[in-house]
């Protein structure tokens, strides 16, 4: 009887709207669940993946959601002189059969992300929040991450919706204009009692 061979795992590199970040999208999925992001000073990292990629020098942070890895890094490189690099590892770590997020990827690499607010989460939203959080679900997740990172809503005060940003979202110089031209404009059309939004200061 004739065994179907897996197909391999792709990768490709897509620029972000932050000079700083890669996005390296795959075939197939990585993470099926929330996204998780690391930065090199942490001190305990979950993922192979990212250990692997930590170790070269100019990394400074990895973003991993859905069928993507955000890669960001420092100012001593350029990525023309890394992108291709960077590529063939992440490639080759996964058709070796790495893991990503302690996880086989067998498990994983059939299944689709949801990085929109859980059950759970939702149980502690009051209506405007759950308003709130629907809307950047629905028009605001999809464009950031279609530019390699995430948004989640934080918090909702006197008029003020603070949201999470990560992955290349993350110390973006664009951020900022984002956040005003484009998230908050939508929010404050669509829920008048929203007068701003920033971003959370971690």
């Amino acid at each position: 009887m004739e065994t179907t061979r897996e197909m391999p795992f792709t990768i490709y590199a897509e620029n972000t709207p932050n000079p700083h970040s890669m996005k390296f999208v795959a075939n197939k999925m990585l993470n099926d669940s929330d996204p998780i992001e690391y930065l090199k000073s942490d001190s305990s990292v979950t993922s192979p993946l990212a250990l692997k990629l930590f170790q070269m020098p100019f990394i400074s942070g990895i973003f991993i959601a859905g069928n993507y890895v955000t890669v960001n890094k420092d100012d001593t490189i350029e990525w023309h002189d890394v992108v291709m690099e960077l590529r063939i590892l992440i490639t080759e770590f996964l058709n070796e059969g790495g893991t990503v997020l302690n996880q086989p990827l067998d498990v994983i690499s059939n299944q689709v992300a949801d990085t929109s607010t859980s059950s759970e989460e939702r149980k502690e939203l009051n209506e405007l929040d759950l308003k709130i959080t629907d809307i950047l679900d629905e028009y605001i997740r999809p464009a950031v991450e279609q530019d390699g990172g995430a948004i989640s809503f934080h918090s909702f005060d006197e008029g003020t919706v603070t949201v999470n940003l990560r992955g290349a979202c993350s110390g973006c110089p664009s951020a900022a204009l984002t956040l005003k031209s484009g998230i908050e404009t939508v929010l404050k059309r669509l829920v008048p009692e929203v007068k701003e939004v920033v971003a959370l200061e971690l």
